[in-house]
């Protein structure tokens, strides 16, 4: 897919995630993503919503690709979706595509209306035990 045709994208469900393997499984470690371009629609108005995503995140076996990261962020241009349930999705999707072993996504949305809105929505693994870093 080139990036004319991702840019018409209007579901990021439809947004492949991609993985590859953990290239060091033998201990836990964090990763941190800061997508500080996330755009999507306010669903009652129309109008475009800004803000900066961080994820953060322990790989258990699969770790997430950036570039289809990006491109799957970037689907949410086209959505009418509310923060809090932008943030749950995101977290979702991306548990659902890696297993991690915990994850975190923090929506930090620009001031609309003069209200400051950060979100924040984090998973742990049915297995994670916090005493192993």
């Amino acid at each position: 897919m080139d990036d004319f045709d991702f840019k018409i994208q209007s579901n990021p469900q439809t947004v492949n995630l991609e993985t590859f393997n953990n290239p060091e499984t033998g201990r836990r470690y964090d990763i941190e993503f800061t997508c500080p371009e996330w755009t999507a629609l306010c669903p009652m108005s129309g109008f475009p919503d800004f803000g900066t995503i961080h994820i953060k995140y322990q790989p258990r076996n699969q770790c997430i690709e950036l570039k289809s990261l990006k491109l799957y962020l970037n689907s949410f241009r086209h959505q009418k979706i509310y923060h809090e349930g932008a943030v749950n999705r995101i977290l979702n999707d991306l548990i659902e595509a890696s297993a991690p072993w915990r994850m975190e996504v923090v929506g930090d949305f620009n001031v609309r209306g003069n209200i400051k809105t950060i979100i924040r929505a984090a998973y742990h693994a049915p297995d994670y035990v916090n005493n192993q870093t």
